[in-house]
């Protein structure tokens, strides 16, 4: 697949960041050359990181502190090399959600529920999916969660207004939202969305049971055959069938030009979309969309960085990266400044009580949107995550390909992908 030429600002490095290591403010001391302490990120975490180096840098004059910034992929990519091989070990890892399972269920992360560190204490102080998704299989917590991106559907009001629809018909069930994507279509030419991965992929969510993961139950088996999985692909295929897909991948610039131009009558996202659209995708459509929760009351995340350390990096540094960490995820100003500058959702709950969650956001056309997002926040279910979590949504979408293009039977694509992710586990 060639290289995308439109990346989500989340995943860019921005321009006036620089090089690929960037490093705060290092004080001089006379006496002794200060400790060093490196955290690995990626944009746009990597800005709000730099943003608390600041300040602790004045704050801890012995240490010289440095972020090292990768690109999204590069950065994880990274991360699994140098715990495996316990080489180039930074002091703090930043993490991404969807790959939070690659890690938490492996050996490389340090316990933070032990002693030493007492993760415990705080878990009252986040919502409860968000910390219960950082958990490993004994149930202990090896990540510190910052933020995260409560689940929404992005329409456009003008749009419906023309079709002669309205809010409810996309949001009653997802044969709902079929079927008003093609009024739509009829009457105003846009396509409901985007491509029919992301209806795929958020109705296999809707059906996932409470504690189990999203491709496997939580004995880690494969679950591609289940009727959620069913439902999702009868629904893809509908889309196709109809034309109601603009066959456009997210972050692409045709995708950001149909935006733009009212191609596109919806969006499923995480509450950061609306900054994303507002700032740089799409600011000429200000005043024109407006966000609902997921249709049938559908609560998931989209998104979400979590803090770890290494649990073969340098003993006498983790005390100190530990404090840096509860700095980033647990300081509710930190969090309130890291979400009004870079769309980051917060997962502290005494962050989400601020008046700046009342406040109506233009964008939306004045809706009090945030206040709809922490709904959806205290609403998600916990899902476990599989360290084969990333493969086995390869392994999907490429069946599902096949139904799209190639007329396979969802009943023999679901089960060749079973047998795939059975035979990868059993490995």
């Amino acid at each position: 697949m060639p290289a995308p030429n439109f990346l989500p600002r989340r995943h860019l490095l921005a321009a006036a960041v620089g090089g690929a290591v960037e490093l705060a403010a290092r004080p001089v001391l006379a006496s002794s050359e200060p400790t060093p302490l490196t955290v690995a990120a990626f944009p746009l975490v990597d800005v709000i990181v730099k943003d608390l180096l600041k300040g602790w840098s004045q704050r801890h004059p012995e240490v010289r502190a440095e972020v090292i910034s990768r690109q999204y992929d590069d950065h994880h990519t990274a991360m699994t090399t140098a715990l495996s091989t316990s080489g180039h070990l930074p002091d703090v890892i930043a993490l991404e959600t969807s790959y939070l399972g690659r890690f938490s269920l492996g050996t490389g992360l340090e316990d933070l529920s032990a002693p030493a560190f007492g993760a415990e204490r705080f878990k009252e102080r986040f919502v409860p999916f968000a910390i219960d998704t950082a958990r490993n299989r004994d149930g202990a917590i090896v990540a510190m969660p910052s933020d995260i991106g409560p689940g929404s559907l992005f329409y456009r009001v003008d749009l419906l207004a023309q079709a002669g629809l309205k809010e409810s018909d996309l949001t009653r069930s997802w044969e709902g939202y079929v079927e008003a994507g093609a009024q739509l279509k009829a009457k105003t030419g846009a396509y409901l969305i985007g491509d029919v991965r992301l209806l795929k992929d958020i109705v296999v969510r809707a059906g996932t049971p409470p504690g189990e993961g999203y491709f496997f139950d939580n004995q880690g088996r494969a679950q591609i055959t289940s009727p959620r999985f069913v439902r999702a692909f009868e629904l893809a295929r509908k889309v196709r069938q109809l034309g109601l897909d603009a066959r456009v991948e997210v972050w692409f610039n045709d995708w950001a030009e149909m935006l733009k131009r009212g191609r596109l009558a919806t969006e499923i996202s995480g509450g950061w979309m609306a900054g994303q659209m507002a700032n740089w995708v799409a600011p000429g459509t200000a005043g024109k969309w407006r966000v609902a929760q997921l249709p049938e009351n559908t609560y998931c995340s989209y998104g979400g960085t979590y803090y770890a350390i290494p649990r073969r990096s340098a003993p006498e540094k983790k005390q100190l990266a530990w404090q840096l960490i509860q700095e980033l995820t647990l300081d509710r100003q930190r969090q309130l400044d890291a979400f009004r500058s870079q769309d980051a959702f917060p997962a502290l709950l005494a962050a989400q009580d601020d008046p700046f969650f009342d406040q109506p956001v233009p964008f939306l056309g004045g809706q009090h949107a945030r206040v709809l997002w922490r709904d959806a926040a205290h609403r998600i279910p916990v899902v476990k995550m599989h360290k084969q979590q990333k493969f086995a949504d390869e392994v999907v979408n490429a069946e599902l390909d096949n139904v799209l293009e190639y007329g396979k039977p969802i009943p023999q694509a679901l089960e060749d992908a079973q047998a795939l992710l059975v035979h990868r586990a059993n490995r």
